[in-house]
């Protein structure tokens, strides 16, 4: 991901890979909002060796396998879909393009993937729920108001959500020093040392102040972060999230839920195991993209031990660092039921919006679909751990 680009991004047909959406991102932000999507905690160590993992193992080739035609599809939670690839859910979506989830979710259904809504999200459930016919998840946050917990629940069973995805690893904020630098706050406060990249941005800018108000809409009716008033997340995880959540309230969401239930951060195989204990129907192994526990162990290297622990109990999803199809097909052949990736389409909507996020899952579905036959994979099925080496 930090490798020197060979070239200048500055067009989205120029952009043939994650990496070029990441700097055509960056060239269209205003800085605190492109840091906000690309920075993590401390040193960021952790948010590198994500996708660095990927490079630690190699795959390995059968040939002579007749694969004229691969089925990508896989069964996540319930729902057959076309790719392995989940779009993660991720917040505050209209700061970096004006489209915001409505253009994630519309590439999410032309494409038959999961899509993921944050209780930060910037477009409410209702609205998602309406408009996307595909499958989709409500990323819930814990928080001290049970009010709004309770609201969540029942906002997403109106909508027919198809299931609820508890975020375990925030209990308190991780130390994003990138924000602390910029000033971001959600919405954007501007302040004179960000004066200048605000006004060099003038299309976001223009966005920004003159399309509909920015708004948090699944927490506006509840708490005032959710209704204009500038917060940082930091802040917002540490006022407003409830660091006394533990598994007899996990088990009470998953009952008051009643649907397909999932855990996303979990990392360790303890707690792999307690979640097929408790019932849940599938994990997240994700560390947060490396912005909640900085030194804590990327994804893709916990895989194996925790599918070899629990993978015939429970589904087992990996969530970060995917960047590349390549990165897709060796955790399915370490035994995860599909990938999911958060930064990999905020960086192509930042970009360009529906047409970016189009363009990067295109890409996406392009690479999984040749690397399979340059796998001599015909199916899902077909990529097994010994396809795999470690170096």
């Amino acid at each position: 991901m930090s490798k020197p680009f060979p070239y200048t991004v500055r067009r989205l047909d120029q952009c043939q890979n994650v990496a070029d959406f990441r700097e055509l991102a960056r060239r269209r932000l205003p800085y605190p909002v492109f840091h906000y999507i690309d920075g993590a905690a401390d040193d960021e160590v952790t948010r590198d060796r994500n996708t660095a993992a990927f490079d630690d193992v190699d795959l390995v080739p059968n040939v002579l396998a007749g694969v004229a035609e691969v089925d990508m599809s896989v069964e996540v939670l319930g729902r057959r879909t076309r790719l392995p690839l989940m779009l993660s859910p991720t917040a505050l979506q209209r700061l970096f393009h004006w489209q915001g989830e409505r253009a994630v979710a519309r590439v999410a259904e032309q494409h038959d993937l999961w899509f993921g809504v944050s209780s930060l999200s910037s477009v409410s459930i209702e609205e998602v729920g309406a408009n996307y016919r595909g499958p989709k998840m409500l990323q819930y946050y814990y928080h001290k108001d049970r009010g709004l917990n309770a609201a969540l629940v029942e906002r997403a069973r109106a909508a027919n959500f198809d299931a609820i995805t508890l975020t375990v690893d925030t209990i308190v904020s991780g130390n994003r020093e990138r924000c602390k630098r910029t000033g971001f706050t959600t919405p954007p406060k501007i302040t004179p040392a960000s004066f200048l990249s605000y006004a060099t941005h003038p299309a976001w800018a223009l966005n920004f102040l003159f399309r509909e108000k920015f708004d948090l809409p699944n927490l506006s009716t509840h708490v005032a972060a959710g209704s204009g008033k500038p917060i940082s997340i930091q802040d917002y995880f540490n006022e407003m999230l409830d660091p006394s959540m533990d598994w007899r309230a996990a088990e009470q969401l998953r009952n008051d839920w009643g649907g397909k239930f999932c855990l996303k951060g979990v990392m360790s195989v303890e707690d792999a195991r307690r979640a097929a204990d408790m019932g849940a129907d599938a994990i997240m192994v994700s560390n947060h993209g490396g912005r909640q526990l900085d030194g804590g162990r990327a994804p893709f290297d916990q895989l194996d031990e925790i599918v070899q622990a629990v993978g015939d109990r429970i589904e087992v999803i990996l969530d970060g660092g995917v960047r590349r199809g390549s990165h897709v097909l060796k955790a399915l052949a370490t035994g995860a039921k599909a990938v999911s990736g958060g930064r990999l389409y905020l960086y192509a909507l930042a970009a360009a919006g529906q047409p970016g996020v189009e363009r990067v899952v295109s890409l996406l579905e392009a690479e999984i679909e040749r690397d399979m036959k340059l796998m001599g994979a015909k199916s899902v099925a077909d990529l097994t751990p010994d396809r795999l080496r470690r170096r």
